[in-house]
């Protein structure tokens, strides 16, 4: 390197080590102020997803593997009568197969399970298929939002926060003695919580598949909420 060069570095070094010297010892902003806002809205929930299973036990892998099946194939049949796309969706889950040992660690058997899940937003007709559905029994009952009333619900609740952290904003910036604001950033996310516990209705599900009767269904309600956080510049 020339010692032309070797100088020129030198300087650029400098300044740019005086350049964040200067920003180290600059003051932190003035009339800034951290605000928050939130906004609610309580929605019946639209989808209902029910998961049914069975499992089998015995000395042969295949011979328990052929009985999940079995059960699986009967249960896939039926639900597939009713099945309407949006409103009762069929899907298989989990199937497994695993042995069975002893305390001294020596396959005895073998083990495993099928589930059969049905989900939509016609909940009678999903009650109703369980009843139908004798070689599997339901272990699971969950209600939720659909992706789509969620996001409806959403922008709604979303215009409702974003006026209310504005309107809190404007209110802070003339108290503090500003005449305006200017957002400096924000940030805006929604959330889902249920209002109440919902039963679960298990037990009832249990002796509905035994005697062909449809499980009794309440979707009960959930609660969306969005918050808008962030912080404004006041201005005079």
């Amino acid at each position: 390197m020339s010692m032309t060069s070797a100088r020129l570095a030198l300087a650029l070094c400098t300044a740019l080590a005086a350049t964040h010297a200067a920003a180290d010892t600059l003051p932190p902003p003035q009339g800034v102020v951290s605000l928050s806002a939130s906004a609610s809205l309580e929605v019946t929930k639209d989808l209902l997803g029910i998961t049914l299973n069975t499992t089998r036990e015995g000395q042969d892998a295949a011979s328990v593997q052929s009985q999940l099946k079995q059960a699986l194939d009967a249960a896939l049949t039926e639900a597939k009568k009713a099945a309407k796309p949006g409103q009762l969706d069929v899907q298989t889950g989990s199937f497994s197969l695993s042995p069975r040992y002893t305390s001294k660690g020596v396959i005895n058997g073998w083990q495993g399970s099928a589930e059969l899940i049905v989900e939509g937003r016609d909940m009678q007709a999903i009650g109703q298929l369980t009843g139908r559905i004798t070689t599997l029994t339901i272990s699971r009952v969950a209600y939720s939002l659909s992706r789509e009333l969620r996001e409806k619900t959403e922008a709604e609740v979303s215009g409702q926060a974003i006026a209310r952290y504005r309107a809190k904003a404007a209110d802070y910036a003339k108290q503090f003695g500003y005449g305006s604001y200017v957002i400096r950033e924000v940030n805006v996310s929604g959330n889902e919580q249920p209002s109440a516990p919902v039963p679960m209705y298990r037990a009832k599900a249990m002796s509905a598949v035994a005697s062909d009767e449809s499980l009794p269904v309440e979707a009960g309600k959930g609660v969306v909420t969005v918050s808008v956080n962030g912080t404004v510049q006041m201005n005079k």
